[in-house]
């Protein structure tokens, strides 16, 4: 008791001691970020905070991309005003969170993420040092303390447009270099996924992982173990969506982190065949990513777990079994092992397994089939699946290609195209016309039809 005492007075989360720490205060001449750069939501929130009697200031990732001259996907807001008193302030605005209350203000289409300042005591935690609960309120210099890497502890005042830094966070974005706040060991104690959180930070951003903050990430991988699979699936798809997936999965595994605790991913990394597959279909959709395209989330888990599913496709065609009923085999094997390790949400699952299933409908190119096969909503994803497949020498690029021009040609141009498959096929196989039978007559002997 008097040991948690002496912490609570002395030591803040980390090791850091509260004692002679003032923040290191940027003007604009300094880091040249202008309110103007801000969006008019975060403008708007943090002015109404003000406004009314409390601090507020754009935080985290955003001022960090707003100093390396990246453009931020959106903007967090911290101040000393609660979550009931934040809530108040804005009509269009609702408190969400168990661990940690945090308040989404609307403001338009953008919704601003608005949290207090944590304080310097963490709440419950459990048998491993997890924060189970963590709703205590305190100072500014409190909340730089709680958070994670210096890079993403800088505050941004719009009234006077200064960087506030408690922790050289500025010099380290200088350096390009992650550095945790505090004690790695324990600061992933606390919270398991910010491992994820280092590597996919590192491998987005291209900085290098400062050597204190890494070491101890191998021997507390197994600590993601303990982490509902909903929220590392989430984690997953933030890696993948960040606009360097291959480059994330790749220091995952660079890191200890994928096999035994992240299994998806090591199925992914370790698959004969996968890889090649999996960076094309990754460089794409960081292309889109980057040119603020959509992007299926259904499609990105269709292309990494795809060669498992071909591989064991393959095999059970080799062993006799039909093309349709194998891959559905296969399929069905491959979710068996992903359910056992990691939750897929349905939604995304469904469009997977159509993406799958519809493969073997690409070689069917006669009669009426091609027509009702454009009708079919998947079609599309499952056509740019069919061409990554080509790109990798998976199937011929001649069916990429007449399938390419059969969407974009008139009707009797594509009866054309069905008479020219027709005609290029073997003869005596499946194109051989049949005999017709002959009827029967009513003393039995047989009449041609």
């Amino acid at each position: 008791m008097i040991r948690k005492l002496i912490r609570r007075v002395l030591e803040l989360p980390g090791g850091r001691t509260r004692k002679g720490i003032k923040p290191k205060i940027y003007p604009v001449t300094q880091h040249g970020v202008h309110r103007d750069r801000l969006s008019f939501a975060a403008l708007k929130v943090t002015s109404r905070l003000q406004e009314a009697g409390f601090q507020a200031y754009v935080v985290g990732g955003a001022v960090r991309d707003l100093m390396l001259g990246v453009e931020p996907k959106d903007f967090d807001v911290a101040t000393n005003a609660t979550p009931e008193e934040v809530h108040h302030l804005f009509r269009r605005s609702r408190i969400i969170g168990r661990r940690f209350k945090i308040v989404h203000v609307m403001v338009g289409p953008e919704t601003i993420e608005v949290t207090t300042f944590r304080g310097g005591e963490v709440g419950n935690k459990n048998e491993t040092g997890r924060i189970m609960t963590d709703n205590s309120y305190g100072s500014q210099e409190e909340d730089a303390h709680r958070r994670d890497f210096t890079v993403n502890a800088l505050f941004y005042d719009p009234s006077d447009e200064s960087v506030i830094d408690y922790h050289h966070g500025v010099k380290d974005l200088q350096a390009r270099k992650l550095v945790m706040i505090g004690q790695p060991a324990r600061r992933y104690q606390e919270d398991p996924v910010r491992m994820l959180r280092a590597v996919r930070l590192a491998a987005k951003l291209g900085f290098d992982i400062d050597e204190s903050t890494q070491k101890p990430i191998r021997s507390h991988a197994h600590l993601l173990k303990n982490e509902p699979p909903a929220r590392l699936f989430d984690e997953l798809l933030k890696l993948l969506h960040s606009g360097h997936g291959y480059q994330c999965l790749k220091k995952l595994t660079d890191e200890g982190l994928s096999h035994g605790n992240f299994p998806l991913l090591a199925a992914v990394m370790d698959e004969p065949g996968s890889e090649a597959f999996v960076k094309l279909a990754l460089d794409s959709t960081d292309a889109r990513i980057r040119a603020d395209k959509p992007v299926s989330v259904g499609f990105l888990l269709a292309t990494l777990l795809w060669h498992q599913v071909y591989n064991r496709w393959q095999q059970r065609i080799a062993q006799g079994e039909k093309p349709v009923g194998a891959l559905m085999a296969a399929m069905s094997d491959v979710e068996a092992l992903q359910d056992n390790d990691f939750a897929i949400p349905r939604r995304f699952s469904t469009t997977m397994r159509e993406i799958w299933m519809l493969q073997p409908r690409f070689e069917n190119r006669s009669g009426q089939r091609p027509f009702r096969f454009l009708e079919q909503p998947r079609f599309r994803a499952a056509y740019d699946f069919l061409a990554l497949r080509a790109e990798v020498g998976e199937v011929e690029r001649e069916l990429v290609d007449w399938w390419t021009r059969f969407q974009s040609v008139n009707d009797e141009a594509r009866l054309d195209m069905i008479a020219s498959v027709r005609d290029d096929a073997p003869k005596g196989g499946a194109q051989r016309k049949r005999r017709r039978r002959r009827k029967k007559t009513g003393d039995g002997a047989g009449e041609a039809a």
